[in-house]
């Protein structure tokens, strides 16, 4: 009788601290993913970038990205003398292919694609498989409230080595990050909008459609658009490198 009583209150216990743990970071994370892109079986949207610095606009460029769970092809369509070029993103690996080339170039998520947009940013969001989260607390952004997630790197091959993340409670997207260093310096802030609505899995879910990059040290700013989101049916021969060249 003893022990029954024992295995009972430890079994209590165990609920009561499970109850009380808080969400997974984890779940939150990749949920938010889906809102950018990512752990989708195939969705097409188009970006338009503007960036500015110390006073002056760059060149505004226009980008069509196909996309599934584990993999991306972003293909300019502007400015016209970088038509057709491509970033294909398979897993953890990255290359760059433009006609004229005899094969395709491999290049780091790292390298900065346009303003303060890295080739990482231009590609789906998987940051549940790149990163490794924890809960942080609780802020609020703009008058809501959101968990905070600390990100650390799983492997060398992600944008950034550190992200804080902060993600909506009652939407479940992610509204703001900063990008990190690995010793934890300061290196962008991103913000994020969410204007497009999808159908997955038998619901709507929001869809990112304005991303803001400030870079931390200068006034540098880019500005991402997202827009003709839509989920299709990508074959697989479009992530293929002999393809994409």
């Amino acid at each position: 009788m003893l022990r029954r009583l024992l295995a009972a209150a430890c079994l209590a216990l165990l609920a009561a601290t499970l109850a009380h743990a808080g969400p997974d970071p984890q779940a939150l994370l990749k949920n938010a993913d889906r809102a950018r892109g990512g752990g989708l079986p195939g969705v097409v949207w188009d970006i338009h970038l503007n960036s500015q610095e110390d006073g002056k606009a760059g060149e505004p460029q226009r980008l069509t990205v196909r996309a599934t769970d584990q993999a991306s092809v972003a293909e300019t369509q502007e400015p016209a003398r970088f038509k057709g070029s491509r970033l294909l993103q398979v897993e953890r690996n990255m290359w760059l292919t433009r006609p004229g080339l005899s094969k395709p170039i491999p290049i780091s998520p790292r390298q900065r694609m346009s303003g303060q947009a890295a080739n990482g940013d231009i590609a789906a969001t998987n940051y549940a498989l790149d990163y490794e989260a924890t809960l942080a607390g609780n802020e609020t952004v703009e008058g809501e409230d959101c968990a905070v997630l600390e990100l650390n790197a799983r492997h060398k091959h992600t944008t950034y080595d550190r992200i804080r993340y902060w993600v909506s409670g009652s939407r479940g997207v992610g509204v703001k990050a900063e990008f990190l260093s690995v010793s934890g310096k300061l290196l962008k802030t991103a913000y994020f909008e969410y204007a497009h609505t999808i159908q997955y899995d038998g619901r709507q879910i929001p869809f990112v459609s304005r991303m803001r990059i400030r870079d931390a040290l200068t006034d540098g700013e880019t500005v991402m658009e997202f827009r003709d989101v839509r989920i299709e049916r990508i074959a697989p021969d479009a992530f293929d490198l002999g393809q994409s060249q």
